[in-house]
Parts: C-alpha cells; sequence; structure tokens
C-alpha cells in the first residue's frame, strides 16, 4: 500500500515542484484535530519516517516541528518542500483540563503555559507559509471559533488552503457538515491514522500547490 501511495506522490507531483522551489506547506487546525498524524502519514509515505509524536491529551504538540528540504526524485526532477506542523490553536486554555488527564498541578500548568506559547507562535508563522492545511475533525461541529479563526486569518494573507476533514474512519464522522460550513473550499475526507484516501488527498494537494 505504501509503494502505491509513493508511487502516486511521485506521478502527480512531478512537474510542479521543480519549477517552484521549496514549497512551505503549513498545518493548522485545533487541538487533537489530526495535524501531527496526518504530517506523521505524509512523511511515512514519502520517507519512512515520523514527524512528530502524537496522543491522546490536547496540545501534544506545543512547538513548531519542521521537516525540512523533504525531497523526492522520478526521472531526474526532484521534489523538495518544508512540512511545518504547528502546534493546536485554541481559543481557551486551562490546566486543569490536562489534570483530567493524570498530569500533577505544576506539570499541567507548565503544559499550559508551552500551548499557549505554541499558539501564538502558530499566528506568527502564517505569514511565513505558501499553502496551509486545515485540518478538521469531522466528528464534531465544524463551525467552531478556532476553525473561523483560522480560515479568516488565512483568507486575509490570500494563502491557499486545503481544508481536510479527518477521522472519516469514526461512525460520527460527517463531511457534510464540514462541506457545509465552508462550501467556499475544497474538502477531502481522510484518515490520517488509518491512511485512508490519502490518493485523494495527494490529488487534491496538487491543486493546492498549483495556487502557490
Amino acid at each position: 500500500m505504501i509503494k502505491i501511495i509513493r508511487n502516486f506522490a511521485r506521478r502527480i507531483f512531478a512537474g510542479v515542484f521543480k519549477k517552484k522551489g521549496e514549497i512551505k506547506l503549513g498545518f493548522y487546525g485545533s487541538p487533537n484535530a489530526g495535524k501531527t498524524s496526518l504530517a506523521n502519514r505524509i512523511c511515512q509515505d514519502w520517507l519512512g519516517e515520523d514527524l512528530g509524536s502524537v496522543s491522546r491529551m490536547p496540545h501534544e504538540t506545543r512547538e513548531i516541528q519542521i521537516k525540512e528540504k523533504v525531497i523526492l526524485e522520478r526521472d531526474g526532477k526532484k521534489i523538495e518542500f518544508k512540512l511545518i506542523d504547528t502546534p493546536g490553536v485554541a481559543t481557551r486554555i486551562d490546566f486543569e483540563d490536562f489534570m483530567k488527564f493524570g498530569l500533577k498541578r505544576k506539570a499541567a500548568q507548565e503544559r499550559a503555559k508551552e500551548a499557549t506559547q505554541g499558539i501564538i507562535a502558530s499566528i506568527k508563522w502564517l505569514d511565513d507559509m505558501d499553502a496551509v492545511i486545515v485540518l478538521i475533525d469531522s466528528t464534531i461541529n465544524p463551525y467552531s471559533q478556532v476553525n473561523i479563526t483560522i480560515l479568516g486569518n488565512l483568507a486575509a494573507r490570500n494563502i491557499p488552503v486545503l481544508v481536510v476533514a479527518n477521522k472519516i474512519d469514526l461512525k460520527k464522522s460527517d463531511i457534510k457538515k464540514v462541506r457545509g460550513a465552508f462550501p467556499e473550499y475544497d474538502v477531502v475526507g481522510i484518515s490520517a491514522k488509518n491512511g485512508d484516501n490519502m490518493e485523494e488527498f495527494y490529488e487534491e494537494l496538487f491543486k493546492l500547490v498549483k495556487k502557490v
């Protein structure tokens, strides 16, 4: 399966990045939407390695994670990009929420502080992005303040966007709600965890890169 995806990615991306050089591709979304899971899936498909760790606890990613000079070669042509996984954006961070996952008060307070700093860094990094993938958990209400804020910031900066409805492997998943909430954007449904529908995702990513 991985070999098929790699070949598919090579085919659709060949001839695009070679003219544009390194593309800075950012991953944005709320905590636990699946940003790092998707980043890991891409790195596994193309490089055979992960980018970062994932957890059920919110704000597992609290610092910008970068995989630079990701290069694929096919028929003498090179594909190069910089993959940038950002901390989850949230409108509210309460250290007591982390204590529900077993953290002691001091550790929970430190995690909350780091998460807040991560959100600030995520917003600052928007100005450096060439294109952005916005991850949305398709099992919950997509019309949240976080999603609206992220997409609004991207629209203001005129940054090409692909909305990815994640977790389609779960029963509560509803891609129609995501598309209904943001009809002005292209939406593709995937399961970053299981690798479902990654072929369509890569095809949509190809279209996104053409807008850069």
